[in-house]
């Protein structure tokens, strides 16, 4: 199961307003950078459900790549805003460290 905050679910309603059309989201994870995996996170138009697994949150539908759901299985987005940066923060418990710079993990 993944989960959404409730501020993180009001920033993705509004950017599914303001692009005009959305089913939900995308959650999932791609090899890179010195730990070996970092977040994807894209909006999703017409969802391919035979591939797919997924999960509602707080108003919000989260598609998942079945592959992907032992490294994603118990997070939680949320949306944080620290000074002048703000984005969507993945608070995973499969995660066993991150890198220096934050941008990708390992599990």
């Amino acid at each position: 199961m993944i989960s959404v905050t409730d501020i993180a679910a009001s920033k993705i309603l509004k950017s599914i307003a303001k692009r005009g059309r959305g089913e939900g989201i995308q959650v999932g994870v791609r090899t890179t950078g010195c730990s070996g995996l970092a977040y994807v996170l894209e909006y999703v138009d017409n969802p391919n459900l035979h591939c797919v697994r997924h999960y509602d949150s707080n108003g919000i539908r989260i598609f998942v790549d079945p592959k992907n759901i032992p490294y994603l299985d118990g997070m939680i987005i949320d949306f944080k805003r620290n000074g002048l940066n703000e984005g969507f923060e993945f608070i995973n418990k499969n995660e066993r460290d991150r890198c220096g710079c934050g941008e990708s993990f390992r599990v």
